[in-house]
């Protein structure tokens, strides 16, 4: 029995074709239970004499080969006809899976009848995705904001796209991808995510190869736009969820044009052709209750939107840019082998004061000095001023360049300033655990990077967590995990940036772990080069060596 069918559109791969290859081919999964169906989309540079020679030496691969038709859509569209395989992974020419990606999700998905199972995606073209923060077994677009992942990059029960005839648009389409994920979450009953396992490797190629690149008009690429909204409107009912599925495209490809960076670039007749065409689409394709689910900035900008006010969005967006985070440190320790850390989020005004509601008339307004001057924006009120509003923080595992979401327990709130002025803030504990964080029993031995995200008012911005107002906890290292691993807290790099450094532990002997906790606590590195220099020459090399263990960062484990 096939289990998963692995479907790869191929055109003019090259050697990367190569570097792909392995990471299907030796699935854990095993050769007998999965194939890898490659799509030869009339390639003119040698791919096709490359994968006859891999179906060769390979009885799990299958190649299909047919005209160029320009595009990934027919190639995905075919594979799925020709597959074998009770479920279908998609994956690009360029990129890879980890070796037990099949086993995990497969196994996912019969657990639960998936009809699609969402793997957690890493690369170099893949930022940190809070959808992937822990498993979810059972979920659908109306209880998980689905619509925040749109590639194709997943796993689909063939039956499920065969008896809802999901296809992917075939020639040069845009956002192609997005039409046919959101084809399928309306249909889908069960959709899995797992999150505690990398699975995609989303590689960014040298030479761009691998980016849907070329000019387009603004005419043609929102025409396209207009079909992923109406493949939603097709498939729900006119209400909250049609509301909040439209929401998301609203938001980041409608609003893109005239929010900051890009309403800043453009000029002269591009940026009115620009804005044209999206004001059009927001007055004819999105019902009212999109724009009134947005937060208040965002809330703000299709406003101006849709009254015609681009001189009002253009100066809104220089103003918001300067707009920037205000992470807090409020206290941290070591507890039961994991590492407590308290922080509180805000933003400030380009001025450094913050960002601010003012209560007037029992009524909450939008900090009036941000948008005074703004034709349109006067008195803008925040009915809603927690809607959206969240905050956590982030580990970066720089090694590995994979990102881990610690358990938080943050929720936003408004804080009094005094005179009816209020602001936006997401406080609370966040539980780095060494030993549950990644997959593995405890992190591998290195540098781990710990950032902060806030989203607040419609301000979205993720600093480094950082010492804030000269206040930076000095903790002893701990030892976690089985075996032990040394964890130490240090605040260095740029901005004096948290770091956890993870390495072996010292020897046994009661005098070498005294000095090892001495030579990592921070307040000793900080002053202990001057004093390692004037010891005598035969105590510098060991005590150097302690030093190195110590800091991770310097000579992981």
């Amino acid at each position: 029995m096939i289990k998963v069918s692995v479907v790869v559109p191929v055109y003019n791969a090259g050697p990367y074709l190569e570097r792909s290859a392995p990471s299907l081919l030796h699935q854990s999964l095993g050769p007998d239970a999965y194939e890898v169906v490659y799509v030869n989309d009339g390639s003119t540079d040698g791919s096709a004499e490359r994968l006859e020679r891999l179906a060769s030496k390979y009885a799990h691969v299958r190649v299909i080969h047919q005209e160029n038709s320009g595009w990934p859509g027919r190639p995905r569209n075919v594979g799925v006809r020709e597959a074998r395989g009770e479920y279908v992974q998609f994956v690009d020419q360029d990129d890879e899976l980890t070796p037990g990606a099949l086993d995990r999700l497969y196994r996912m998905a019969v657990r639960n009848g998936s009809d699609i199972v969402m793997g957690r995606t890493i690369g170099t073209m893949q930022g940190p995705h809070s959808l992937y923060k822990r498993d979810v077994e059972r979920c659908s677009v109306e209880d998980m904001p689905l619509m925040e992942s749109l590639t194709p990059h997943k796993m689909f029960r063939r039956a499920f796209l065969l008896e809802h005839g999901i296809e992917f648009p075939e020639g040069r389409v845009r956002l192609e991808d997005q039409l046919f994920m959101a084809r399928a979450y309306v249909r889908a009953k069960t959709v899995s995510i797992l999150g505690s396992h990398p699975c995609y490797v989303w590689n960014r190629r040298e030479d761009g190869g691998n980016n849907s690149a070329g000019a387009t008009t603004p005419e043609v690429y929102y025409g396209h736009l207009r079909s992923v909204v109406e493949a939603i409107r097709e498939g729900t009912d006119p209400g909250p969820l049609q509301d909040f599925l439209l929401r998301r495209s609203y938001r980041v490809e409608l609003l893109r044009p005239v929010t900051e960076p890009r309403v800043l670039q453009r000029t002269g007749a591009d940026l009115e052709r620009h804005f044209d065409v999206v004001r059009g689409m927001a007055l004819e394709c999105y019902p009212p209750g999109v724009r009134e689910g947005l937060p208040a900035l965002t809330r703000l900008r299709a406003t101006l939107l849709e009254e015609g006010r681009l001189d009002s969005l253009v100066e809104l967006a220089r103003r918001v840019r300067a707009v920037r985070p205000q992470v807090t440190v409020d206290g941290m320790r070591w507890r039961d082998g994991r590492l407590l850390v308290s922080a509180t989020i805000g933003m400030l005004r380009p001025d450094g004061r913050p960002l601010t509601l003012v209560e007037r008339h029992g009524r909450l307004l939008m900090d009036p000095e941000l948008l005074d001057g703004i034709e349109g924006a006067e008195d803008w009120e925040v009915p809603h001023p927690l809607a959206y509003a969240r905050g956590e923080l982030l580990v970066h595992d720089t090694g590995r360049d994979l990102w881990w979401f610690p358990d938080a327990d943050m929720s936003p709130r408004t804080e009094p300033l005094g005179g009816g002025r209020h602001r936006v803030v997401v406080s609370g504990e966040t539980a780095v655990d060494p030993r549950t964080l990644s997959t593995e029993p405890c992190l591998r031995d290195g540098t781990y990077e710990v950032w902060a995200y806030g989203q607040l008012l419609g301000v979205g911005r993720r600093p480094r967590f950082a010492a804030s107002n000269g206040f930076a906890p000095a903790l002893p290292p701990a030892l976690v995990g089985s075996p032990p691993r040394a964890a130490t807290t240090a605040w260095t790099g740029p901005g004096g940036q948290l770091r956890l450094l993870v390495g072996r532990p010292p020897g046994p002997g009661a005098h070498r772990r005294v000095m090892w906790q001495a030579a990592a606590h921070p307040l000793v590195r900080r002053g202990g080069g001057a004093l390692v220099r004037r010891l005598p020459s035969q105590l510098r090399r060991p005590v150097r060596r302690l030093v190195r263990q110590a800091t991770t960062w310097t000579s992981p484990g």
